[in-house]
């Protein structure tokens, strides 16, 4: 989504009112060490892509995502309720893959270092870590 100052401005609003609302207003369990890492609005402030990550494996992210999408319309209510706009964005919530990513970049050179190809003070180049 292309994004402007007050799209922007509104993503980080939104991101720090649901993951206030996972902190003290959701009870389920499936949302626990769920982390709300960013949103993104639409250019009309109708959608917001919910950026989340989740800690554990791959059967606890399904249960996790599937928890956010139970909780989702009762999100969307007290969204409503804590900022003003015409209409309240629809939440479509997301993994965020930055996390995993930068997780296999550091593992790729943590690699290099262990078998000697790069010194532990020397910086990883750009195409060492993407060779794994």
């Amino acid at each position: 989504m292309k994004t402007y100052p007050r799209s922007r401005a509104m993503g980080e609003t939104v991101r720090e009112i649901i993951a206030q609302l996972l902190l003290e207003e959701c009870a389920d369990p499936r949302l626990d060490l769920v982390t709300v890492t960013g949103v993104d609005m639409s250019s009309d402030m109708t959608h917001a892509n919910i950026f989340v990550t989740v800690h554990g494996d791959e059967v606890r992210v399904a249960e996790a995502m599937a928890g956010l999408q139970a909780a989702k319309g009762r999100l969307r209510t007290m969204l409503g309720e804590a900022i003003r706009l015409r209409y309240v964005p629809e939440l479509h919530f997301r993994i965020d893959p930055s996390i995993d990513e930068a997780t296999r970049i550091n593992e790729a050179i943590l690699r290099e270092r262990a078998s000697g190809r790069i010194g532990p003070d020397e910086p990883a180049a750009e195409s060492d870590a993407d060779e794994s």
